[in-house]
């Protein structure tokens, strides 16, 4: 069930060191979740009237939660399933350090729980499992529990984004200025 993690992810093994000069070495568990992916495309078209919501093409899946992936990595049959098109292609660095190209998707859907957004995919022909990465929790506002194994929201049961723009500080300060004197 794990192969997949276990190739890809970064184990992010660091050495510990203790006082007494022994070496401890650290790593992260894998778990799943259950994540619902959709044709972003179909949904648009859905929406436009061009196909009928019952032709949206999703799928719910038990992906791998991988704190060491950065993005959404789908297998052959998972991209088949959904009808994404291929858009380019990009380099990956899996766990062994090697490198390797692979194709990339148009925008896929995610959803878990009441939370969705949508990004590209990266297809690994091969692979036993869907892989869950970084961007795609951070997109959800979401964090991986190492204790509990499982997602949990990182401000709760709602998502929280946060916008930064310099115009908004600039807009700050301007209002935190005292008026120019007569």
């Amino acid at each position: 069930m794990r192969a997949l993690c276990g190739k890809l992810m970064c184990l992010r093994r660091r050495r510990l060191r203790s006082g007494g000069g022994r070496v401890y070495y650290g790593g992260m568990s894998t778990f799943t979740e259950t994540i619902t992916l959709t044709n972003a495309r179909d949904l648009g078209n859905a929406d436009d009237g061009i196909i009928p919501a019952s032709k949206i093409r999703s799928i719910t899946v038990e992906a791998c939660v991988d704190t060491g992936a950065w993005f959404l990595v789908i297998n052959e049959k998972t991209r088949a399933d959904l009808g994404l098109e291929i858009t380019g292609s990009s380099e990956a660095v899996l766990a062994d350090g090697s490198t390797a190209t692979y194709p990339v998707t148009e925008p896929v859907e995610f959803r878990w729980k009441d939370r969705k957004k949508s990004m590209e995919a990266l297809v690994i022909g091969d692979a036993d499992e869907i892989l869950f990465g970084a961007l795609c929790m951070e997109a959800l506002d979401l964090m991986a529990d190492p204790v509990d194994e499982c997602l949990k929201g990182r401000h709760g049961d709602k998502a929280l984004y946060r916008v930064k723009s310099t115009r908004l500080r600039s807009l700050r300060r301007l209002h935190k200025r005292p008026a120019p004197r007569p």
